[in-house]
């Protein structure tokens, strides 16, 4: 099989491309490339993330709901639960919807709305599923291993 060498870029369809260019760069920090009319196109010089804002001229100017068939949510990395509270404080200060940071099994996440209303979320992973991603980019782990072993935290969790 081809090896899948992971994802090259993520185009999102939005209302208003100044509107969000404003928000990826001001509040993401993400630096513009180019400007091809109806597609603009960022990227996040730390990790390499290339981002594509489209304007489609048939396009509706209806809301993003993750209830449609399509995209649930835009997930991100964060490096740290710290980092995760110094984005939370961002957001506050600069009116930015979100909800506050949840703490989960495999790690914490801040789940935050683009202008169009576009659900996108930063997570900050635990010692355990950095622990289990490891080990599964060393070896070729069955999956019914896998289900027990998350099982089996799950339930010294108590959920």
């Amino acid at each position: 099989m081809p090896a899948f060498a992971g994802i090259d870029d993520l185009a999102l369809t939005v209302t208003d491309l100044d509107r969000s260019e404003r928000f990826y760069t001001e509040i993401l920090g993400l630096k513009p490339l180019m400007d091809f009319g109806t597609v603009r196109t960022f990227v996040d010089r730390a990790s390499g993330f290339v981002l594509s804002l489209c304007r489609h001229e048939l396009g509706t100017a209806a809301p993003f709901t993750e209830l449609t068939t399509g995209l649930d949510h835009v997930g991100m990395a964060a490096a740290s639960r710290d980092e995760l509270v110094e984005w939370e404080r961002r957001f506050e200060a600069l009116g930015v919807t979100y909800t506050p940071i949840r703490d989960e099994a495999f790690g914490s996440h801040l789940n935050f709305r683009d202008p169009d209303g576009i659900a996108l979320e930063l997570s900050a992973s635990n010692e355990v599923y950095d622990g289990w991603m490891a080990e599964l980019r060393a070896r070729d782990i069955p999956a019914d291993e896998i289900r027990a072993r998350v099982m089996d935290y799950l339930g010294s969790l108590g959920t």
